[in-house]
């Protein structure tokens, strides 16, 4: 069986003294195991990537886009590739891997643009003589540590940008769906990266805490569920780093008596059990207001998921695969039969699905609840599967104060015809990423991405404009070349 390695230096490396299964999801069988990066070997990733540092933080910042552009064009001739290797770990249906894959080569475009972001600011004359400009420069060594969900995305909602920067990286990709992510960062070599700026390490808790610890690592970059959000984030800052960790979601959408109740069936399908719901973004929540507009929405949502599609990655005719271990298809069965036990209506169910081909698959159908209550274990935690639970209220400021009382603010919706309603939602709403009448907001490339409460911790959201701020310091130079005929006497007052 082969083994999958890391990327240190350039070179691949599969030595080990433990290994861990990967399995393809879509099956339920081991495919291949991947080697868990031991301190040594971190530590051997963290120093190639500070000897690569002085020679690329000096590298002209227009060659380093020349690199990302090449990259962007090696990306888009080996999708194919890709997205077979997500699929085969993840479980992600191919044309769902292909989206990933698209939103994570937008953020390569605009890391291309850096030339243009890192101009810093210029002053003449702020005195007499005197001259001031600001210049953003590098941090030096930085770690990103990603999840299962978005092999591809994910990462490149990090690197792309920090290496543009002048940073060298460090990557600690999920151990659960490696081959992707090593396949990206290989394209990357091959586009003309120099050794050393980009590495790999394949791990586990040592490996992160190595990462958290080592004094050479500046800032670290994190997505994934809160609990080990607030773990990576106290433990970094508490080793002086600087730290962006995302954590987890309860995603509400508000359907009001006025919305388009059609448009709002089809784009909770797609946006609830996408992905099989694996998403930080899923809406996991609708909240009906009136009981006619939620006896309509569960009457076009169970109608039309009757012909929803789970199965193997492979057969693009599927609507969304399995989720990642058995362990996770097992706990979101869980959350559905406590939502059942705490009074909550199972309309459709998704448990045991019998997926022809697949016995032995990781596999949850489309599920539908209603009358879920604030209070039931299935409504205050993330549950990660392909569940929607309909909450139904009175009014949307009833709605909002569910939302706003969440511990989680990731990202929200509302569906109306009211744009008064909508204005009023956007202002008051306490969440980092809201859309109107857009099931998933996820920001373009060019806006950065965040969630507000237990969904981030940390001052600055990830890639956008507010990635550039994170992966460079701020250096503002003062500057008079006095006049040599002038001699100048002392001056104890403050300058002004």
């Amino acid at each position: 069986m082969s083994i999958i390695g890391h990327l240190i230096n350039g070179e691949t490396q599969t030595e080990h003294s433990r290994l861990q299964d990967v399995f393809n999801p879509s099956t339920g069988k081991v495919a291949t195991q991947v080697a868990l990066a031991p301190k040594a070997t971190v530590e051997q990733a963290i120093s190639a990537a500070q000897a690569a540092f002085p020679a690329w933080r000096n590298t002209p910042v227009a060659k380093r886009a020349q690199i990302m552009f090449r990259y962007k064009s090696l990306l888009e001739e080996n999708a194919e590739r890709i997205c077979e290797l997500v699929g085969q770990q993840h479980g992600k249906i191919v044309h769902d891997a292909m989206g990933e894959l698209t939103r994570g080569i937008e953020n390569v475009e605009y890391a291309c643009y850096a030339p243009e972001l890192l101009k810093g600011e210029h002053s003449k004359n702020v005195g007499a003589g005197i001259d001031s400009w600001s210049e953003f420069q590098s941090l030096g060594v930085v770690a990103g540590i990603t999840p299962f969900n978005f092999p591809v995305m994910v990462p490149m909602w990090m690197f792309p940008m920090a290496i543009m920067c002048g940073n060298t990286f460090v990557l600690k990709p999920s151990e659960r769906d490696p081959s992707a992510t090593l396949l990206i960062a290989e394209l990357l070599h091959e586009a003309g990266l120099p050794n050393g700026v980009f590495n790999v390490v394949n791990g586990d808790k040592e490996a992160v805490d190595t990462l958290l610890s080592d004094s050479r690592v500046a800032a670290v970059s994190f997505v994934g569920s809160t609990p080990i959000a607030e773990y990576i984030y106290a433990t970094a800052t508490a080793n002086g780093k600087r730290c962006q960790a995302l954590g987890g979601a309860k995603n509400h959408a508000i359907i009001m008596p006025d919305a388009d109740l059609d448009n709002a069936v089809n784009s909770l399908l797609g946006a609830a059990f996408g992905s099989s719901g694996e998403r930080c973004m899923a809406l996991s929540v609708a909240v009906t207001v009136g009981d006619d507009t939620a006896d309509k929405l569960i009457a076009g949502l169970s109608d039309a998921m009757q012909s929803l599609k789970v199965g193997a990655y492979s057969n693009k005719e599927n609507d969304f695969g399995p989720l990642i271990t058995a362990e996770q298809r097992d706990k979101v069965a869980m959350y559905i039969s406590s939502a059942e036990a705490d009074g909550a209506k199972v309309v459709v169910d998704g448990r045991n699905p019998q997926v022809a081909g697949y016995p032995e698959g990781f596999y949850v159908g489309g599920t539908l609840i209603d009358h879920v209550t604030s209070n039931m274990k299935a409504y205050q935690e993330e549950i990660f599967g392909p569940v929607l639970c309909v909450v139904r209220v009175d009014s949307m400021e009833q709605g909002m104060q569910l939302i706003n009382q969440h511990q989680f603010g990731n990202g929200t919706c509302l569906y109306t015809r009211d744009g008064e309603a909508a204005r009023y939602f956007s202002d008051n709403i306490q969440v980092g990423m809201v859309g109107i009448n857009v099931p998933l907001p996820v920001p373009v490339s060019s806006h950065s991405f965040g969630g507000w409460k237990r969904s981030l911790f940390g001052d600055l959201h990830a890639y956008g404009p507010d990635a550039v701020r994170f992966y460079t310091k701020r250096k503002t130079i003062t500057q008079r070349w006095p006049s040599s005929s002038v001699r100048e006497g002392v001056n104890f007052s403050f300058p002004s």
